[in-house]
C-alpha cells in the first residue's frame, strides 16, 4: 500500500502514543538515553493519571513487617490465578526505584510528622504499603511533576498535543512510524524504528466510567490492525465505588478504595452491611466488592448502595477531592451517607508484551494501562496500576535504547521510508460494508451485555451487532465480547451468571489476533518475538 496523503513529516528514535504517567516516564528516559522522542497525545492533562485518587503500592523499607513476597502474594491472590510470577516479581522489585525516580523528577508524596511516607491500606493488600500525594490527588500530582519534568527539563522532547496517531506505518513485518492528525486537523507521517502505545484504558466503552473521555482503547485498536496480539481483553475492572450521579453519563468521579481503607463501610438502603466479613469485608478485592454490591441493587432493585464515612476521622483533610466532588453535589460527607455504584474503571488485559513491553510486532511496544504484562491476571490488585507504569515505562525505555537499530535508524535514512514497502493497516474490502456503529451504541452494548455480570445470551446479541467492526472502538468491544464468550467460567472481574463458578482447567489467559475481518481466539500464550 501507498502511504497517505500527508501535511508534513519528521523522523524520531521513538514515538510515544501518549502522556500519563506511562508515556511521559518512557519519553523522559528515552531521552535521558539520547534517543530523539515525539509525545503525540489528545491531552497532556487530562489523562486517566491525571484523575488517580488511588496512590502507589510500593515496598521500600519502611514498614519493617512488609516484604516484597507479600506484595507478590497478595497481586498473585488478587490476580485469580491468571498473574504471571515473574512479571509481579519484576515490577514489586523495581517499585521502590521507580518511586524514586518519580520524586526525583518533582513528584511530592504525603510525610506523617516524623517526615517518613505515609502509608494507607487499600482492598486486597496485606500490609499498609500505599503512598499517597495531596491526600486523593496523587495522580494529579504524578502529571504535574512528569509534565513539568518533559517540557521544562528535557527540550528534546517534542510534544503534540490535541493529536491523534490514526494508523501505524509497517515495514517487512516491522513497525517503521506512525499516522497523525495533528491539533489543526493536517495530517504527518512521523518516520521512526519504535512507536510505545500508552493510550491508557477503555472505560468509555461503556455509559458510565471512571475514565477520561480519549479512554476508548485506541491503542489497543492500533495495535489489533497492525496484526498485534493482545490477552485477557474478557477482564474489565469495575471499581465498586463510583459516585452515582443519577442524572449523568460518561465520565463520574470515584470515591477512592482510600476511604474504605480509613474505615468507611457500604450499606444498603436499610442500613446492612453488604459485603461479607468472611470473604474480606470492604477491603476484598474489587472483583468480589463489585459483585457484592451488583447483587446487592439486583436484590433490592435500586441503582445504588452508600458508602457510610461518617465516623472516618479528618475526612475533609484526608481526602479534599472527594470532598470537594461531594459537596457539590449536595453530599457533605462527615454526615451524609454517599451514594455509589460500580462503574468501569481499568482493563486488565491488553496489548500482549513480555517484561520490557515488547509486542508481539517487532518496533511497536506497549506500556501502561493498554499493555497486558502479566502483572494484573484477572483481576487487578489496589494501587499496582501506577506502580506499573512507572517501572515499566523506565524498561520500555531501557529496551528500546538497547535494540541496534533504533538510534540513527531514522537518521541513516534520512527520514524516510522504503515507500514501495510500506503497509498501512487495511480498510474492509470493498465487497464488505463497513460497520458504522456509533461510539453511543457501542457504550449500550457493552453496559448491558458485557458488564459486572454477562452471559451467553446478552454476549451473543452483542457479537452480533458488532461482527462487522474493523476499527475503532467498536472493534475492541468485538474483541472483549469474544473473548468473554470464550471464557465459560466466572474468574477475576469476569462474571458470567451461567456459569458461576471458576474452571481449575480454564486458568490460562485468552490470546485474541485480529486478520482479514476474523476474531483470532487461542487460549495459548502467545510468546512475544526476542
Amino acid at each position: 500500500m501507498t502511504i497517505p496523503a500527508r501535511d508534513w513529516e519528521c523522523a524520531a528514535d521513538v514515538v510515544v502514543v501518549g502522556a500519563g504517567i506511562a508515556g511521559l516516564t518512557t519519553a523522559l528516559g528515552a531521552r535521558e538515553r539520547g534517543l530523539r522522542v515525539v509525545v503525540v497525545a489528545a491531552t497532556t492533562t487530562g489523562t486517566a493519571t491525571a484523575l488517580a485518587q488511588g496512590g502507589v503500592a510500593v515496598v521500600d523499607g519502611g514498614d519493617p513487617l512488609d516484604s516484597p513476597g507479600l506484595h507478590v502474594a497478595d497481586t498473585i491472590a488478587a490476580g485469580a490465578g491468571l498473574v504471571e510470577p515473574r512479571a509481579a516479581q519484576m515490577v514489586v522489585a523495581y517499585g521502590a526505584a521507580a518511586v524514586a525516580t518519580l520524586v526525583q523528577r518533582g513528584a511530592r508524596f504525603d510525610h506523617d510528622a516524623n517526615g517518613t511516607l505515609r502509608r494507607t491500606m487499600e482492598g486486597g493488600h496485606s500490609r499498609p504499603r500505599i503512598i499517597h500525594a495531596g491526600g486523593d490527588a496523587t495522580g494529579a500530582e504524578i502529571q504535574r511533576a512528569l509534565g513539568r519534568a518533559a517540557h521544562h527539563e528535557h527540550p528534546g522532547i517534542v510534544v503534540l498535543g490535541g493529536s491523534t496517531v490514526t494508523d501505524l506505518a509497517v515495514q517487512a513485518g516491522v513497525v517503521a512510524g506512525a499516522k497523525v492528525e495533528d491539533a489543526t486537523g493536517a495530517i504527518g507521517i512521523i518516520h521512526a524504528p519504535a512507536v510505545v502505545l500508552a493510550t491508557g484504558g477503555l472505560g468509555q466503552l461503556y455509559e458510565v466510567t471512571t475514565n477520561p473521555l480519549g479512554s476508548r482503547g485506541d491503542g489497543i485498536d492500533l495495535a489489533l490492525r497492525a496484526g498485534a496480539a493482545v490477552a485477557d481483553m474478557e477482564f474489565v475492572q469495575f471499581h465498586p465505588t463510583m459516585l452515582y450521579l443519577p442524572r449523568t453519563s460518561g465520565t463520574c468521579p470515584l470515591i477512592s478504595e482510600a476511604v474504605r481503607g480509613e474505615g468507611a463501610v457500604l450499606r444498603d438502603h436499610d442500613g446492612q452491611r453488604v459485603t461479607a466479613p468472611a470473604r474480606g469485608g470492604d477491603l476484598a478485592p474489587r472483583d468480589i466488592v463489585a459483585r457484592a454490591i451488583a447483587d446487592r441493587m439486583a436484590r433490592t432493585n435500586t441503582q445504588h448502595v452508600y458508602l457510610d464515612a461518617r465516623h472516618v476521622e479528618g475526612f475533609a483533610q484526608r481526602f479534599p477531592t472527594i470532598t470537594r466532588l461531594c459537596r457539590s453535589e449536595g453530599i457533605e460527607p462527615a454526615r451524609d451517607l454517599i451514594p455509589v455504584a460500580p462503574g468501569a474503571h481499568y482493563h486488565c488485559g491488553g496489548i500482549s508484551t513480555d517484561r520490557s513491553g515488547r509486542t508481539t510486532v517487532p518496533g511497536l511496544f506497549a506500556v501502561g494501562e493498554v499493555a497486558r504484562t502479566g502483572l494484573h491476571g484477572a483481576n487487578r490488585l489496589a494501587s499496582n496500576s501506577l506502580l506499573e507504569a512507572a517501572v515499566m515505562g523506565d524498561r520500555v525505555a531501557e529496551a528500546i535504547a538497547a535494540e541496534d537499530h533504533v538510534p540513527g535508524r531514522a537518521r541513516r535514512r534520512g527520514g524516510s521510508l522504503h515507500r514501495a514497502t510500506v503497509e498501512w493497516p487495511a480498510c474492509a474490502p470493498s465487497t464488505m460494508p463497513l460497520a458504522d456503529i456509533p461510539l453511543r451504541a457501542v457504550q449500550g452494548l457493552m453496559s448491558r451485555h458485557a458488564g459486572v455480570v454477562r452471559d451467553e445470551v446478552g454476549l451473543e446479541h452483542a457479537a452480533g451487532r458488532l461482527e462487522d467492526a474493523w476499527h475503532g472502538p467498536a472493534l475492541v468491544a468485538r474483541a472483549i465480547v469474544h473473548a468473554a464468550l470464550h471464557r465459560r467460567e466466572t474468574r477475576g472481574c469476569h462474571t458470567r451468571s451461567d456459569h458461576p463458578r471458576s474452571d481449575p482447567a480454564a486458568a490460562r489467559s485468552t490470546t485474541i489476533r485480529f486478520a482479514d475481518g476474523m476474531i483470532i481466539t487461542d487460549d495459548l500464550e502467545v510468546p512475544v518475538h526476542a
